[in-house]
């Protein structure tokens, strides 16, 4: 198991930018495939972003390609999603998640291990 704990979001203008952060811990925290879910008022859970920890490679959803930007840091455990040219419609309280693995998937079924979740809000 592995603990994730985000960093505070935040209320943004569109147009603007905001970093999230996402620190993980426990064992085998390099062995885990790290992702970001948002959930918006009245929607479904949405993958945002994922990255393999120990290869690097990303995935992004359709909506935030070009705009987000999802890094690691593994000496510090740490994700980072860069989130630019931020939208009203990206207002949702977004997650951190992790799965043992070595394949990103969108998938929120897949992971078991998540954060507490921080409030992203986009005002127009």
């Amino acid at each position: 198991q592995v603990q994730l704990v985000e960093s505070e979001g935040g209320l943004v203008q569109a147009g603007g930018s905001l970093r999230l952060s996402c620190v993980a811990s426990g064992r085998n925290v390099r062995g885990y495939i790290m992702a970001w879910f948002r959930l918006a008022p009245g929607k479904e859970r949405e993958f945002v972003a994922g990255i393999n920890w120990s290869g690097g490679s990303t995935n992004y959803a359709d909506s935030v390609k070009g705009r987000f930007t999802i890094s690691k840091d593994s000496a510090k455990t740490t994700m980072y999603l860069q989130m630019n040219e931020l939208k009203p419609e990206d207002t949702a309280r977004y997650y951190c998640a992790a799965r043992f693995g070595n394949m990103v998937t969108a998938r929120f079924a897949d992971y078991y291990s998540w954060g507490q979740g921080t409030q992203v809000t986009v005002s127009s």
